[in-house]
């Protein structure tokens, strides 16, 4: 006799992959803490609604420094979903789960997701690979509050991309308009991505996970066109016209 397994009652179970923000503290957490208000300050709604993962992968602390470090966060408003590289010593109740299986992606590498990770002044990228570039064309303006990531290549952006939204690419970014909001380009792993733009007013740039304020550039850059580009662990901006 055939058994059905399944009915209308069942509870359906599905995995699925989202874009997270990866947290990576330094000791000693007071001042790393002050990097993180003085990002958050600079690029507003940078965590607004954003999944976190908080890894402490060879940090020496213990449960009460790692609950007080959450505490911390959750009094800016970031909420962590799952601590990475913890020891089980120093979870307990009520803190977030324990999550594993993070892979670094290298130079090379392009991913399906990007997971940005904040390190002292660095964003870091880390997922699965995937062989080939591809490329995109957004037709229209980015407006403020409006993500377009696509980790797979280079994003190009026919208009301006407003202050508050956001471009993320696995590879080079260009905008043939004003850049007010945040570029992102290289996020799996690329250190040769560029970001070109027509007029830099740019909230945050990064290439490979470094990333800069656009009011730390130069001034001479601000509203001209430009190209940014990586140099060890420096970005580099020549101006166009």
């Amino acid at each position: 006799m055939t058994k059905v397994l399944t009915d209308a009652r069942s509870i359906r179970i599905k995995g699925r992959s989202f874009l997270a923000v990866v947290l990576s503290p330094d000791l000693p957490f007071d001042e790393w803490l002050t990097r993180l208000d003085d990002l958050a300050a600079r690029s507003a709604g940078f965590f607004l609604g954003r999944p976190v993962v908080l890894d402490v992968t060879d940090l020496p602390i213990d449960r009460a420094q790692l609950k007080d470090l959450i505490g911390e966060l959750a009094k800016r408003s970031v909420t962590i979903m799952g601590i990475e590289g913890a020891r089980p010593s120093i979870l307990g109740q009520g803190m977030p789960p324990a999550l594993k299986g993070g892979r670094p992606a290298s130079d090379e590498a392009v991913a399906k997701e990007p997971i940005v990770e904040l390190r002292n002044t660095e964003t870091r990228p880390a997922m699965e690979s995937r062989p080939a570039l591809q490329s995109i064309i957004i037709r229209e303006p980015v407006r403020s509050g409006q993500s377009v990531i696509f980790p797979e290549g280079d994003v190009t952006v026919i208009g301006s991309v407003a202050s508050g939204a956001e471009i993320i690419a696995g590879g080079s970014i260009h905008i043939y308009g004003t850049l007010r909001g945040r570029a992102m380009a290289g996020s799996v792993g690329n250190a040769a991505a560029r970001i070109f733009c027509r007029k830099l007013e740019a909230e945050l740039l990064a290439i490979d996970g470094i990333y800069k304020m656009a009011e730390d550039m130069a001034p001479g850059l601000r509203g001209r066109s430009v190209q940014l580009w990586l140099e060890g662990e420096a970005i580099m901006a020549e101006t166009l016209i």
